[in-house]
């Protein structure tokens, strides 16, 4: 199984420990990632889709030919860059959008079909390898681990593009937890946003920062989780740094991508997986903290 691997922006600058547990984890399952050379930002939804399509087209049309010109389907876990190239790959039916980026990417020596297709990771683990062989693959079981899952919006809606859960009542990222042996309990605001769009966190923090508490208040008075499990950079940035804004009485609670904790159940050293420290130490302590007790309970 070969995929492309596009990484977007901000894991390889900010948190190349969620990308190394990626890595380690596909090949474990089998996955042969194939780096895609020279790709640009997706691009995000903050810069050309709501100004110029036929740039933004463009962009991800070049993204698309370098991974159709390795011969792979792409790969991804950003919610954001996922939805964005999904979307050009559905603006492609039109024959006169993919003409007019063709032109375009001329001037780059590239031309893109329309083919490649985009798969998030949650997608990729769960229809490709399945619940089934990440079960045999895990040393270390998440019994009596209790975690909550954060759906990543930009994977659901429009449901005709985004196309591979129920937008409504999405369920493999939680099937895909469930497979490590943890408890995934459901919660009032489980389906909430995380609150760290960049058009809501950068023109309004306050508003984003009580927004995500409502949804971090809901997660502690209804489940009292040991850990929060994301498939999205910029969920994973977002829910980690905002509890810092929280007060002193708050006690932050871990968050993890889920290929990050799908690597401590494989048994790989926590200090290659989630070692990155985003604002203040306190996150990263507490990872290590539930790293220990996965280990130990394994044992146990």
């Amino acid at each position: 199984m070969k995929y492309g691997l596009f990484l977007g922006c901000n894991m390889p600058t900010i948190r190349p420990d969620a990308e190394r547990g990626i890595r380690l984890t596909l090949e474990k399952l089998g996955v042969d990632l194939v780096e895609v050379q020279g790709y640009a930002c997706c691009p995000g939804y903050g810069t050309f889709p709501a100004s110029d399509e036929v740039a933004s087209l463009a962009v991800s049309g070049r993204n698309l030919a370098i991974a159709e010109a390795a011969g792979v389907d792409i790969a991804v876990q950003c919610g954001s860059c996922y939805s964005v190239m999904r979307h050009a790959n559905h603006s492609f039916h039109n024959e006169e959008k993919l003409k007019k980026t063709n032109a375009l990417l001329q001037l780059d020596d590239k031309q893109y079909s329309g083919h490649v297709k985009v798969k998030h990771l949650i997608d990729l683990l769960y229809n490709e390898i399945g619940t089934e062989k990440i079960s045999n693959s895990i040393e270390h079981n998440l019994e009596g681990i209790k975690a909550v899952v954060q759906y990543p919006c930009h994977t659901l809606w429009p449901e005709d593009v985004m196309g591979f859960d129920d937008a409504r009542n999405p369920h493999k990222l939680g099937d895909l937890v469930r497979a490590l042996g943890a408890d995934v309990p459901s919660y009032s605001r489980e389906f909430q946003c995380c609150g760290g769009a960049g058009g809501f966190a950068a023109r309004n923090k306050p508003q984003a920062v009580q927004f995500a508490k409502r949804k971090f208040d809901a997660m502690v008075d209804e489940v009292q989780p040991d850990v929060v499990v994301v498939s999205c950079i910029t969920c994973l940035m977002w829910m980690n740094n905002v509890q810092m804004e929280f007060g002193e009485d708050w006690s932050p609670i871990p968050v993890l991508d889920y290929n990050q904790l799908l690597a401590l159940c494989m048994g790989f050293d926590p200090k290659e997986v989630i070692s990155v420290a985003d604002t203040p130490k306190v996150p990263v302590d507490l990872r290590f903290k539930l790293a220990e007790k996965i280990t130990k309970a394994a044992v146990a």
